[in-house]
């Protein structure tokens, strides 16, 4: 009676906390690999979008009402028949920063997939989806794509680019230019004329620009400086959409590289901001936090407060940085529910969660009643330019827990199914049954650096690995309950920015593959499961 009254308590305690708003929140608000963030509100909404790279499906939509509570909605590229290119992309190249934005009636995503066909943009009267196949714009060069449109009902687009050489050149310049568009041809209208090269002479890669009309007056807000360590968001000002844009004395307007490469948080920048219903301003950015495991998680989103102050946009002011915690907006409370650690596959579809590596063109997996069906292909993990039989979820944090339950019963030594934790081909670890054996494989810098075997005769296993400190342990065994350590302690770091480099993040998942042999064998996962520590970072 007691264990019940108990467990009562703690269900009431639970959901208390949850409907209750607290006075601040925790940075990052989207963490694990959520880069590039854009945002926009409709009414009383919000919605946010992300790059993604490689992966698929593309730019995942995120819906909140808090600003703080993010739910994943859909995506903006959810069918390969949208972006069969997506296929032939290598590492970190594919979707780069989308933009997200309302009018009239429509969502319009648009983004570049920088190896396969430059600059398009999709819209949807739904974010959730569907949403419409790719325009693209020929016509318009570079990266980063914006649209704004004016009171006048004219669109702008606005990328990261030259279009024009200013007399001064400089290594990495690069700049941000515009043109009317017509959205129903895609065809861009009149002169190209570039905006800027930077804040000022020798300013890096300056990209993801945004244009809004506050007060009268256009604002351009950009990112300089790359994505490292130096990145930086600058602001612009203009009487007129044409320009000349004028930058802010106050340059630059919220940058982390001053605080040192030890602070907790660095490389902030790439920037959108949003006007709440109440009045108040916020901005979203990427950001990369520094845990045990180095830049484990890679770039992910995080929220600061902004006014404006003589026109100009004073990010967190008093503070002049993003802090891990931060008062929360002026908005009503609005948690999420969250998903089930554990996975029973009962359902006919995978979550919205589930994301693939490149775009699979072909069906080679089954899902519902109780199990997920994989092929074993030729493909490895190892190669690039492959779709291989994986299918992951987004690391979120740091200490972590994730389990398989499998069966699979090859015979064959080039046959392999399990678990990976995976960033690219060339830092991953692999923990697989295959050929009656449990084999880890720790792949770091494309250098097969660990491989240990340990016998296995059943075709019925649990895989596990579990992540704490920035080392990460492995096992299996029969069921969840009865596990033996294979392995313990291995770097974490392998997934880190330090070691692999590349703007993509981390995952982890299942797998199987025949290793560059045909296969009629079939990988049966019966429940997939990730926990995040309650502690974790």
């Amino acid at each position: 009676m007691k264990s019940i009254f108990n467990l009562l308590l703690l269900i009431i305690l639970t959901a208390h906390i949850n409907a209750f708003p607290q006075d601040t929140f925790t940075n990052p608000v989207l963490p694990g690999f959520h880069p590039d963030p854009s945002i926009c509100r409709v009414g009383e909404d919000y919605y946010l979008a992300n790059s993604t790279f490689e992966w698929f499906p593309g730019v995942p939509i995120y819906h909140s009402r808090d600003l703080v509570n993010w739910e994943l909605i859909g995506h903006a590229l959810h069918r390969p028949e949208q972006l069969p290119q997506l296929m032939k992309v290598k590492t970190s190249r594919g979707i780069y920063a989308p933009t997200l934005r309302y009018h009239d009636g429509l969502f319009y995503m648009i983004t570049t997939c920088v190896q396969g066909g430059g600059n398009f943009f999709v819209t949807a009267e739904n974010p959730a989806g569907p949403w419409s196949d790719p325009v693209w714009l020929p016509e318009a060069p570079g990266i980063d794509p914006s649209l704004f449109w004016d009171d006048d009902g004219k669109c702008y687009y606005t990328g990261a680019g030259r279009v024009a050489q200013l007399q001064d050149k400089w290594e990495n310049q690069n700049g941000v230019w515009m043109a009317e568009i017509d959205l129903k041809s895609g065809k861009l209208i009149g002169e190209k004329i570039q905006l800027t090269h930077g804040h000022g002479t020798q300013a890096w890669w300056t990209e993801g620009p945004h244009i809004y009309k506050i007060d009268g007056r256009y604002l351009l807000v950009v990112a300089e400086g790359g994505t490292g360590f130096t990145h930086a968001i600058t602001v612009f000002e203009s009487d007129d959409i044409r320009g000349p844009y004028i930058p802010s004395q106050i340059n630059p307007v919220l940058t982390h590289r001053h605080l040192g490469a030890d602070h907790l948080i660095t490389t902030i920048g790439h920037g959108d901001l949003v006007e709440t219903q109440n009045g108040e301003w916020w901005a979203v950015t990427l950001g990369k936090r520094q845990l045990k495991s180095q830049y484990l998680l890679a770039r992910e989103t995080f929220l600061t407060p902004v006014v404006f102050e003589n026109g100009w946009p004073v990010f967190n002011p008093g503070k002049g940085m993003v802090t891990a915690v931060e008062r929360r907006p002026n908005l009503p409370w609005s948690p999420v529910e969250k998903q089930p650690a554990r996975d029973n596959f009962n359902d006919s579809k995978l979550g919205l969660d589930y994301y693939f590596l490149r775009t699979p063109l072909n069906s080679w997996f089954e899902v519902g009643n109780g199990k997920l069906e994989v092929e074993l292909r030729p493909e490895q993990l190892k190669e690039e330019l492959v779709n291989p039989s994986m299918i992951m979820k987004k690391l979120t944090a740091e200490d972590f827990e994730v389990a398989t339950a499998l069966k699979f019963n090859s015979k064959r030594a080039n046959e392999e199914a399990g678990l990976t934790l995976f960033r690219d081909a060339y830092c991953h670890y692999t923990l697989a049954l295959s050929g009656r054996e449990v084999v880890l494989k720790h792949l770091r810098k494309g250098e097969l650096v660990k491989e240990i075997r340990q016998p296995y005769k059943s075709s019925n296993i649990v895989l596990k690995a579990s992540a704490t400190d920035g080392l990460v342990s492995f096992y299996f065994g029969d069921t969840a309950d009865n596990l033996t350590l294979l392995a313990d302690k291995m770097p974490l770091s392998t997934l880190a920015d330090q070691v692999s480099g590349g703007f993509n993040g981390p995952f982890l998942g299942m797998y199987a593959s025949s290793n560059g042999k045909i296969s009629k064998s079939k990988a049966i996962f019966n429940w997939f499961e990730y926990k995040v520590s309650e502690n974790a970072l």
